[in-house]
């Protein structure tokens, strides 16, 4: 989560709902407070407390650090006579804060088992109490506080689909391979592999960019993190862009192909990961005597033929193109043709919260470009031109990280809605693969 952080341009676009638009803020932070609670019903008290790897966090430490940012960054400074609901929490529960003291280190939350789930649950409802107050209380939209509650929002957003990532990696590794909640009806047109009940994916087309001078970045009304901006000018090149994102049936092709045993359509290091870590399918595939199956939040099920590939590194990401004859999308030219089109596409509400990636419906095109899986791109996560992060703690996450990782763009099945943009950065190191993220082709124009 989408993993970026706490940032700094905000602007309200909607003001004009209300009489001073904290009543529509307030509105949309405490819906978003209890969209953590609903997502975490499903979860007993043990599920909640585990870590199934140093890049994932417990239900519980997500559920408690983002209510430790209400705690530290809006209520202690701004809701007179605020009490801590303990004080040991600013250890337990800070992420990457190097200004807000030491913290418990990230692959070792796991060993929080205290406090407990239940004591959590008592922390938010402590701060969610103080929070009713100072949205009580009124403030003006464009102050402080209200930046303040907006960049909560969106960070807390951020933590439901690392939440649910993390539960999906935790419930992997579980030998009853159990389901995050009882799977509603599969709705899906995608064919099962070897099924003659309904036809594969339909062949990729490709739509053509002109490009030029163009305008990348966030700039004017709404919420974006530090990194969309300054909006500044870039150069494209023509270029064409597949229209849907790449299937199972096609990743399927590859790995028949020899794929992940061809060294060279890899990158040195991803080879490298290839044989260091024995990868011959994408995260959570497991073949069983009917074929390939693929661990999902609704359990483990047979790998569908038209549905996004999903669970896949940049490095593998970059070698199936390089084996298609194609590349990976640079970040300007998603951008480009993702502004174009409307923000919408299977993410957390639109499916019911059924977090499953599903094959291409959209009459938009490209399709898909928001929701099922975020894209990887060819771009290094770098700073724009005129970038400067913001002073404070609450700016250290975005650009102390901005090396060695690439850029995602879109939104996930996992992604809350009213989280995406065209602008939107999301960013991790091209080796991780336990994000709901995909891969879109591109070329250029012959």
């Amino acid at each position: 989560m989408a993993r970026t952080a706490h940032k700094r341009a905000f602007t309200s676009s909607q003001q004009s709902q209300s009489a001073d638009g904290s009543d529509v803020l307030s509105a949309r932070l405490f819906a978003t407070r209890r969209l953590s609670l609903e997502l975490a019903a499903p979860l007993s008290a043990e599920d909640m407390a585990a870590q199934a790897m140093e890049d994932a966090s417990p239900t519980k430490w997500h559920l408690a650090h983002v209510t430790w940012f209400f705690e530290t960054f809006v209520l202690k400074p701004h809701l007179a006579g605020y009490r801590l609901f303990d004080e040991a929490f600013n250890f337990c529960f800070n992420s990457y804060y190097e200004a807000m003291g030491a913290r418990q280190p990230r692959p070792a939350r796991g060993l929080l088992t205290r406090p407990s789930a239940a004591c959590v649950m008592e922390y938010r409802a402590h701060v969610d109490e103080a929070l009713e107050r100072l949205s009580e209380r009124g403030f003006e939209l464009e102050s402080d506080l209200a930046r303040l509650i907006e960049i909560g929002i969106n960070h807390e957003q951020q933590h439901q689909e690392l939440l649910l990532s993390d539960i999906l990696a935790l419930f992997s590794v579980n030998p009853l391979r159990p389901a995050y909640r009882e799977a509603p009806a599969r709705t899906s047109l995608s064919a099962v592999r070897g099924s003659s009940e309904v036809a594969g994916p339909e062949t990729v087309g490709w739509i053509s960019y002109d490009g030029g001078i163009v305008k990348i970045g966030h700039a004017g009304h709404g919420y974006a993190w530090d990194n969309e901006s300054p909006q500044h000018d870039a150069l494209v090149h023509p270029f064409r862009l597949a229209d849907r994102l790449v299937t199972n049936g096609e990743w399927l092709e590859f790995m028949e192909d020899g794929g992940y045993r061809t060294a060279s359509l890899w990158l040195a290091d991803g080879w490298a990961n290839v044989n260091a870590a024995g990868w011959r399918a994408p995260g959570y595939w497991e073949e069983h005597g009917s074929g390939w199956h693929t661990m999902t939040l609704d359990g483990l099920l047979p790998v569908e033929i038209a549905a996004p590939v999903c669970h896949v590194s940049y490095y593998e990401a970059d070698a199936f193109a390089r084996w298609a004859g194609y590349r990976l999308p640079t970040e300007f030219e998603w951008e480009l043709a993702g502004a174009m089109l409307p923000v919408e596409g299977n993410t957390l509400g639109t499916r019911a919260l059924r977090t499953v990636p599903a094959g291409a419906r959209s009459d938009a095109s490209p399709r898909q470009m928001f929701g099922d899986v975020w894209e990887w791109t060819q771009s290094a996560y770098l700073p724009y031109p005129g970038y400067r992060p913001p002073e404070g703690a609450i700016g250290e996450y975005n650009g102390k990280f901005m090396v060695s990782q690439q850029v995602l763009r879109g939104a996930s099945c996992a992604t809350p809605d009213g989280h995406a943009r065209a602008t939107y950065r999301n960013f991790y190191y091209p080796h991780q693969r336990w994000q709901f993220a995909g891969v879109r082709l591109a070329a250029e124009v012959s």
